[in-house]
């Protein structure tokens, strides 16, 4: 006898919508999908403690193998002041015409230093930590934040270093020196957008990390860290004035600026930018709102592939 070798018949696969119907019947939801803005943001908050406790930890471990340990939270940007000064200050004159160079330049390069650490680690922020990103759900929004908090406690223990610069040079204490509560706000909101749109680019493209010392090194020469952008102006009258509005539009320089006006008496407020608050403020928002949607929408996307 003949044996006939019975096929099992073909199944058609169940279309998607069938799948989803199956899914939602039995209460099944997408492994890590993107959860709406406002749920996103209660996530966020409630795990408030956690971002202070991670960007307070990792603080703690920077300096934790060096002997002279959390010292050195004060002398590298007291370090890198003085390189700059020797370069610039002394090497090739840009003290010549600002007042109070000394704190001018410290002052510029603690703020410049926050910006620039905020963004260079927020852009490592899921790529370097790819391993919590996929061992734990929690809103990934969490890390670059944390990562820019982590900055900012850096910068406070700075000022406590800049306030005895001040003193030292002659630098008497006035009531301008509240303003620097607002303006390291604005700035902090600013860095944390700017984070979270280079966290998302570095998470799909890890090469743009390498990239960016060179990016941040430009931006650095044009933001007037270590000179003066009004004596630049003035000194060269045939200089375009939309060059010279973006010279005191940038966002880096705003909040400099800002800080040399709250911290240096000497520092005027024709000095600044006109209507200096109202573009510090839209910086903030401009960077603070859109880098935390940008970042929001690829959610579901970070750990994987």
């Amino acid at each position: 006898m003949s044996q006939v070798l019975h096929t099992p018949p073909r199944t058609e696969a169940a279309p998607h919508g069938d799948l989803a119907a199956l899914a939602a019947r039995h209460g099944l939801t997408v492994s890590g999908a993107r959860p709406s803005l406002p749920e996103y943001i209660r996530q966020l908050w409630a795990r408030r403690h956690f971002i202070t406790a991670f960007a307070t930890a990792k603080l703690t471990t920077t300096y934790s193998q060096a002997k002279l340990g959390q010292v050195w939270q004060v002398m590298t940007p007291l370090l890198n002041a003085a390189v700059y000064y020797f370069i610039f200050g002394v090497l090739l004159n840009t003290k010549r015409g600002v007042a109070d160079f000394i704190p001018f330049l410290v002052t510029g390069v603690f703020v410049w230093t926050f910006t620039q650490t905020s963004i260079m680690t927020g852009t490592r922020a899921i790529s370097g930590n790819i391993g919590l990103v996929r061992a734990l759900h929690f809103p990934r929004a969490a890390l670059p934040i944390s990562f820019c908090l982590q900055q900012l406690q850096q910068l406070l223990f700075s000022m406590a270093a800049l306030v005895f610069i001040l003193l030292a040079v002659g630098v008497p204490p006035a009531p301008s020196w509240i303003l620097v509560l607002p303006a390291l706000t604005l700035q902090f909101v600013f860095n944390a957008g700017v984070s979270m749109i280079m966290a998302r680019l570095g998470a799909k493209t890890p090469d743009i990390a390498q990239l960016m010392p060179f990016i941040l090194r430009t931006w650095m020469y044009i933001s007037g860290v270590m000179w003066s952008i009004d004596n630049l102006i003035k000194q060269h009258h045939g200089m375009p004035p939309w060059l010279a509005d973006v010279l005191r539009a940038n966002p880096a320089a705003v909040y400099i600026d800002l800080m040399r006006f709250a911290l240096i008496d000497t520092f005027h407020a024709s000095q600044l930018p006109p209507h200096v608050w109202l573009v510090a403020t839209g910086w903030a928002l401009l960077a603070g709102v859109g880098g935390f949607i940008y970042f929001w929408k690829a959610e579901e996307t970070y750990g994987r592939g």
